[in-house]
């Protein structure tokens, strides 16, 4: 008669085994609704007076669709876009309001719309968003905070790459890609130190520009946001400076 004594480690490891899987398990699936439910709660939403200043600009045309917003020039055509990544927990058209005055210089931008919230939580490729202004043929690529590391990702899929209050996590220094850095002085999230320790990332000749008295929030209409500085630069001044470092970059790309 066999001995069933040796079998019964054997079910005691496979016990473990599968009581220690089912732990991990059940661990990352809390972890991935934690991140899922974060990003849906305490979304920064667009303030109402800028948006509807954009909202009743003729000059613009606010196009919003389900996957993303596009922003173009109501008359004449566009020869460079943008594709804009929002930040995290930000509601994507609150961005309108800042980018609305690359526009009014005949530049489309498309606002995407991440999944849940985080820029880093969409797979959608470059291509997804481009494809909404077919008729554009040279795009920068950029994002604010989260969505400018989104953005890095993407970048060598496009023809420039533009930084608002954010840096890249990935090595891009040897792209030879066009790239415009542009923080603020009073950032207390993407602060001056992480934009420099991060520089090396991105090729020598990146260009980066700190705008005097902006903070974190200044590049968006939304509010003020936790942990950052307190900006003394007016929204009206803001969007001019955006409106004209951008614009004069992608002139430079044609």
């Amino acid at each position: 008669m066999t001995d069933p004594a040796p079998s019964r480690p054997r079910r005691r490891i496979r016990r473990v085994l599968g009581w220690t899987f089912g732990g991990l398990g059940a661990l990352v699936v809390a972890a991935v609704l934690g991140v899922l439910v974060w990003g849906q709660v305490g979304v920064m939403a667009a303030e109402p007076g800028p948006l509807e200043a954009v909202r009743a600009d003729a000059a613009v045309t606010v196009d919003e669709q389900a996957g993303a917003i596009v922003l173009s020039p109501a008359s004449g055509s566009s020869e460079v876009g943008l594709v804009f990544i929002p930040g995290a927990k930000v509601e994507p058209i609150a961005y309108a309001a800042t980018l609305s005055g690359l526009v009014d210089d005949g530049i489309t931008v498309v606002i995407t719309r991440p999944w849940y919230n985080l820029a880093f939580l969409d797979p959608r490729p470059l291509e997804a968003f481009t494809s909404l202004a077919p008729a554009v043929d040279t795009w920068m690529v950029g994002g604010h905070s989260l969505g400018g590391v989104r953005a890095c990702q993407l970048a060598t899929d496009a023809d420039a790459l533009v930084l608002f209050a954010s840096y890249c996590a990935n090595d891009l220094s040897t792209t030879g890609l066009p790239v415009l850095s542009i923080s603020g002085s009073e950032d207390g999230l993407s602060t001056p130190a992480k934009i420099r320790d991060a520089a090396p990332l991105l090729p020598a000749d990146a260009e980066f520009v700190e705008i005097d008295g902006a903070s974190h929030a200044s590049f968006g209409a939304y509010g003020p946001q936790a942990g950052d500085g307190s900006p003394s630069i007016g929204e009206a001044e803001m969007t001019e400076r955006v409106t004209e470092l951008v614009t004069d970059f992608a002139a430079s790309l044609l």
